[in-house]
């Protein structure tokens, strides 16, 4: 007998979706609120993160060839996009308390 014709494997399966349906609903959510959370955190690192870095390391004579007020206007609208998912993720983690 394989691991897969198991009764109580085919049982651990099935059994935490028909009993307890709302787990299903909180796993969905949760990873919804994971995922939210991480293309947040990919738009700070990439708008925010590394043209600071490029900036101050003057990667490619970026000082000179990017001024100031382009950079600060990239970071603010960078920012405003990782804030928007991550405060999302913030609202579907709060649906689920009870």
């Amino acid at each position: 007998m394989s691991l897969i014709d198991n009764e109580q494997t085919k049982l651990s399966f099935v059994l935490p979706h028909r009993l307890f349906p709302k787990a299903g609903t909180a796993f969905r959510a949760d990873a919804l609120a994971t995922a939210l959370n991480t293309a947040a955190t990919s738009c700070f690192t990439v708008g925010i993160a590394t043209p600071i870095a490029g900036y101050l390391y003057n990667v490619g004579g970026l000082r000179t060839a990017l001024p100031l007020w382009v950079l600060a206007g990239g970071l603010v609208a960078w920012f405003a996009a990782s804030v928007v998912p991550h405060l999302s993720a913030r609202r579907v983690l709060r649906r689920l308390r009870v």
